[in-house]
Formats: structure tokens, sequence, C-alpha cells
């Protein structure tokens, strides 16, 4: 199965920027559609931005703007820039895979697994 690590949360003053990596480890697969969530106590699991093996990408409004995802296939990790951030973006952010494709065979299929998490804390 394919496991993920998270990296890169922390403390930061609002108006602050962090930058959060996820690495997939699975020797078979090379490429993924990922994705990245966040939760804070109580509250329901939110997803925040995602990108598929092309480069497409797509953003919840909440951080449209403001947050960057990007990805780099040769090191099977994918990466969240946040800019401007606020308090309401304190939580733990976690990393997921939507799907998985097979080293030189181009086959894809629906993965789903879950990094544990990294916080994310801004202070005003």
């Amino acid at each position: 199965s394919v496991r993920l690590k998270e990296s890169g949360g922390g403390s930061v003053q609002a108006g602050g920027s962090l930058r959060l990596s996820c690495v997939a480890s699975a020797s078979r697969f090379c490429r993924y559609d990922m994705s990245w969530y966040r939760q804070g106590p109580g509250k329901e699991r939110e997803f925040i931005s995602g990108i598929d093996r092309t480069g497409r990408t797509t953003y919840a409004d909440s951080v449209k703007g403001r947050f960057t995802i990007s990805q780099d296939n040769t090191k099977k990790s994918v990466y969240l820039q946040m800019n401007a951030l606020t308090r309401e973006d304190t939580d733990i952010y976690l990393c997921k895979t939507d799907r998985a494709e097979v080293c030189s065979s181009g086959y894809s299929l629906p993965d789903d697994n879950w990094g544990q998490g990294t916080q994310v804390t801004v202070a005003s």
C-alpha cells in the first residue's frame, strides 16, 4: 500500500506563509493524483486542493488565490504553498492519494491512502 508522510507544518503569524510537503512511498507506483485536506477539533474534514497527474489543479473557495498546489513526480511528492495565512487556517493538514499510476505502464487505479497529518497554527 502507499504510505504518505507530510512535513512543513508549524506556527506562523497571521499574514505569513508555510509550505507543506507530502511524499509517497510505494515502489510499484510512480505518479499520483493527490489532494490536501484539513481538519480541526470538532470539525469535518475539509477538501483544500487537488492535483492530478497531468498537473490539473482544483481549489476550495476558502483558499483560492492564497494557496498553490504543485507536484514533483520524480520525487513522488506534492506541495502546498500557503500564503496570507489567517487564524481560520489553523488545522491539521493531511495529504491523500486519489489515484495511483503503475510505473512504466500508464495504467492507474483508484487509491485512498491518508498521511498522518501536520499541524498548522496561525497566531493573530
